[in-house]
């Protein structure tokens, strides 16, 4: 099980047609769920039915809870761990790692980054220049939850207060407040519509809608950067700064491929994860079937950066210094449930004092009943 996004799917079926060659007799066939599910869906639900899956780092701490899924550690030679560990970007590799084992392996690195229309003006470098920007209602943002409560995540990550420090509040409240201020000064210029968009749709209404130029906070998502995907480029760049430390701070995404602890053929599935993530087939293959690779040999690739206006160098530093969400059991329903307090301030709905002890509030509720 993967998701729908050609990022997501074209490459698993490249890759499984190739692994296929390689072994006869194995047959690898894929299912897609849509983005939502795909940040939504209980892994558990899904390792009943597959033996391979891509998932969000996030469903980690339930993962290892509920034991649905196989440590790969425990299946995988260390000298091709080591490897892995070695090759990452950023903190993907050990964002898939909780409890002493290693759950997934990435295969996809995304954090939040900038997306412009190089055709419409340059990026911008500061999140001054945003709010400059979005008074003349160029700026879209993917606000759909829970990409709101990421912004908020990115933005105190910035400024030298990552989230979820403590577990019995989010930030303090005078940091949350000043975040909150700062999003809510582009938010009030933005399209209503936004609140509805995930990453997709805004990088979809960005490529084609000429009266907009930036979109400053959004997963990178390759795709919009090749020739000819959508009706006009994407050029993806670091984040712009609201702290004084430059491209910190952003909160983490990308997929990691993992194995169900029901599988009949656990070595096998382990033997064509650690392919699909290591650097040959990363540099190679899975970049040249649509895929958004997450091993570092292959960001430094003039072969695979060259077909996306550099959107791997252009973005590194944000992904090198990307923050790590939280992702004990209990912290997906406190996702969900941030995301919707969130956009209620920023609408309206909920005054920002409540939102932000609200938030806290829910945030040391998610870890009732987590044993430490």
């Amino acid at each position: 099980m993967t998701w729908s996004d050609p990022r997501g799917y074209d490459p698993m079926i490249a890759l499984s047609a190739a692994f296929e060659e390689q072994n006869p007799g194995v047959k690898i066939t894929w299912d897609k769920r849509s983005l939502q599910g795909f940040e939504s869906t209980p892994v558990d639900q899904l390792a009943a039915d597959y033996d391979l899956l891509i998932i969000d780092h996030p469903h980690v701490g339930a993962v290892a809870r509920q034991g649905c899924l196989l440590a790969l550690d425990e299946l995988l030679p260390k000298t091709a761990m080591t490897a892995l560990a070695n090759e990452t970007v950023g903190k993907s590799f050990i964002s898939y790692a909780i409890d002493g084992h290693q759950w997934a392996l990435p295969v996809d690195a995304a954090t939040q980054v900038q997306a412009h229309r190089p055709d419409l003006g340059n990026r911008v470098g500061t999140w001054s220049d945003v709010k400059e920007v979005a008074k003349n209602r160029a700026v879209i943002l993917p606000m759909r939850p829970p990409h709101s409560l990421i912004c908020i995540f990115t933005l105190a990550g910035n400024i030298g207060h990552p989230c979820g420090s403590e577990q019995d509040r989010l930030l303090p409240e005078d940091v949350l407040g000043k975040v909150f201020s700062e999003l809510k000064a582009v938010s009030d210029h933005i399209d209503p519509e936004c609140f509805g968009m995930d990453p997709i749709a805004a990088m979809d209404r960005l490529a084609e809608d000429n009266t907009l130029r930036i979109a400053p906070l959004t997963y990178l998502y390759k795709g919009y950067s090749n020739k000819g995907y959508r009706a006009n480029r994407l050029a993806f760049s670091d984040i712009p700064a609201l702290g004084r430390s430059g491209p910190v701070g952003s909160a983490l995404g990308g997929t990691g491929i993992a194995v169900s602890s029901r599988t009949g053929s656990p070595e096998l599935c382990a033997q064509f994860a650690a392919w699909a993530a290591g650097a040959e087939c990363q540099s190679g293959l899975y970049a040249a079937s649509n895929g958004q690779p997450g091993n570092a040999v292959a960001w430094a690739s003039e072969e695979v950066n060259a077909p996306v206006l550099d959107a791997y160098r252009n973005t590194r530093l944000t992904h090198e210094a990307a923050w790590l969400r939280p992702r004990h059991d209990g912290y997906m329903a406190f996702q969900a449930e941030g995301a919707e307090i969130v956009n209620e301030a920023l609408t309206g709905k909920r005054p920002v004092p409540q939102a932000v002890k609200s938030l806290n509030r829910s945030f040391a509720e998610s870890f009732k009943g987590v044993v430490h």
